[in-house]
């Protein structure tokens, strides 16, 4: 009988931008098997109503749970907003999701305790990262900015593009002038432009990659609760999608660094 520890993580995303939360995950555990589900026939979420979100949130859910994964990790930003807790009631492994991760990362660098978020609108509305801010220290004040053109200028591939310079100058100037130390990236499409957001925040600002951070929670849990994989075997790496895998792998081998084979088509 197969042990549960060898069993593979499940990482889900409205679309593509989970893949730099599965590149974190491949980087600092190399020997952990993934399974990774993008939604992008109904993608982008970031503009639907919750209800809907939370429908295609336990739609994907389910069919990750039928492949045994041992972990669950809400990728998606938006799902993790608004989801988060109808995932975690249908779920017999842990939930994990990048906004807490995020949150817990941003409020341990901040000095100042004055920390910007960005994300998509449906991200930026549901206020959650300020309320899982909140949770780690109520004194920080957070200030939030819906940026809803990076995520087609990211999967444009137009990661340091002069539009994007100037689309992201536009977003982050507001933020910028309450004299923040701190951004949370709160959308997983926004690590790929990370250098250039960097460049315009200057060097005094710390950039909070959820991605990074939802890796290392990962280690953590799994080191806690004896469930990392012992088998140092090649690990298998499965990914899923619900409409044409050619576009999802030609711009998901930029997201991931690395050639993406073993991508299967699924109606759900």
């Amino acid at each position: 009988m197969q042990s549960i520890s060898s069993h593979p993580i499940g990482v889900f995303d409205s679309g593509i931008g989970g893949l730099t939360v599965v590149r974190a995950l491949m980087e600092r555990l190399p020997f952990e098997n993934i399974v990774y589900f993008g939604d992008t026939a109904r993608v982008p979420y970031g503009v639907k109503s919750p209800e809907t979100i939370t429908q295609y949130a336990t739609e994907i859910t389910n069919f990750l749970l039928q492949k045994d994964v041992k972990l669950l990790i809400v990728a998606c930003n938006t799902m993790a907003a608004v989801a988060y807790q109808a995932v975690k009631d249908i779920s017999p492994v842990s939930v994990l999701d990048v906004i807490d991760a995020g949150a817990r990362r941003a409020a341990a660098e901040t000095h100042s305790r004055y920390i910007g978020v960005i994300g998509t609108p449906a991200t930026i509305t549901s206020n959650a990262y300020a309320r899982a801010i909140h949770q780690h220290d109520p004194g920080i004040r957070v200030f939030s900015q819906a940026c809803p053109l990076f995520v087609p200028l990211v999967e444009e591939g137009w990661w340091n593009h002069p539009v994007t310079r100037l689309t992201a100058q536009e977003y982050l100037r507001p933020v910028l002038a309450e004299n923040i130390d701190t951004l949370v990236l709160g959308c997983t499409h926004y690590p790929l432009i990370k250098p250039l957001l960097q460049e315009i925040t200057g060097p005094d600002i710390r950039l909070v990659d959820s991605a990074e951070a939802m890796a290392d929670i990962t280690a953590h849990l799994l080191a806690d609760r004896r469930l990392g994989n012992h088998q140092r075997t090649q690990p298998k790496y499965r990914f899923f999608v619900t409409d044409v895998p050619y576009h999802f792998q030609t711009i998901g081998e930029g997201f991931l660094g690395r050639t993406l084979s073993h991508v299967e088509l699924v109606k759900l």
